[in-house]
């Protein structure tokens, strides 16, 4: 399978201001990207997610699941994780992605969304478990969706929608300024896998 359809710049900024993303487009070949996500519908353990919301306990429709080098625990939502071992299609995953973004990952968070009525709200990804300024990759699989920003506190937003096969990177102080979310949406009725590589720093 061709992993690499093209190889594209890393120099093109997509924040205006207070942090760094970078959008590769499409890194894996059209029949490689649909490979990978039958095979992770299948071969992943998905769970309903959890989080704990005024006190009270719950699931949501969207299933994630967490892998790692070591069975690191990740808290998020008030609800804790423990990474399981790498499977084979995620090493592989995890190399394209080191490969095109210059950088190394320990640890990967998956999302399923079944359709385009399961999203994520307004959140940005600075948990303490997290390396301070790390770079965040993230792969998308299956349905294209619309992801977009809004800085925390000036009036700057912007969106793009996340093909099949591609790379969004998310570097320097993007989390300390900005949110992110997938927004709900009535005219997407196919499933989304979204893989998004991180590095644990227990230092």
């Amino acid at each position: 399978m061709d992993l690499f359809p093209h190889l594209l710049s890393l120099d093109e900024n997509l924040l205006p201001k207070d942090g760094v993303v970078n959008y590769l487009g499409p890194v894996i070949e059209r029949a490689a990207a649909d490979h990978f996500f039958q095979r992770l519908r299948t071969g992943i353990d998905w769970q309903p997610d959890e989080a704990v919301i005024m006190g009270r306990h719950i699931a949501t429709r969207r299933h994630v699941a967490w892998y790692g080098d070591r069975p690191y625990a990740y808290t998020y939502s008030r609800v804790t994780k423990t990474a399981l071992g790498w499977t084979e299609d995620l090493l592989a995953l995890k190399a394209v992605v080191e490969e095109c973004s210059g950088e190394h990952f320990n640890s990967c968070l998956l999302n399923l969304y079944h359709d385009g009525s399961e999203g994520m709200a307004w959140h940005s990804d600075g948990e303490r478990d997290l390396k301070r300024h790390g770079t965040i990759a993230s792969v998308s699989l299956g349905a294209e969706r619309r992801f977009a920003f809004k800085h925390k506190r000036g009036p700057e937003r912007l969106s793009l929608n996340l093909a099949h096969g591609s790379l969004l990177l998310m570097k320097g102080e993007t989390q300390s300024h900005w949110l992110h979310r997938l927004p709900p949406t009535k005219t997407v009725s196919e499933p989304r896998i979204n893989l998004t590589f991180r590095t644990i720093d227990r230092a």
